[in-house]
């Protein structure tokens, strides 16, 4: 069986390496099962719309972390 393309595969990996977190100013991780950036410092996931990062606070979904 074929693997589905997500949008997610369109996102340059440099420019993953340059996206910061626009509260905290420190590095995201990716989440390419939920096509989001995580931001751990924020506690804040910014979601990654059409292979497109979204990274303003207010879009983004609080996370709770153990």
């Amino acid at each position: 069986m074929a693997e589905i393309d997500r949008p997610a595969s369109r996102i340059d990996p440099k420019l993953l390496e340059m996206l910061v977190c626009p509260l905290t100013k420190t590095t995201l991780d990716y989440d390419p099962e939920r096509q989001e950036l995580v931001s751990r410092a924020a506690r804040l996931a910014y979601p990654i719309r059409d292979g497109i990062p979204i990274m303003l606070p207010e879009e983004a979904r609080p996370i709770e972390e153990p």
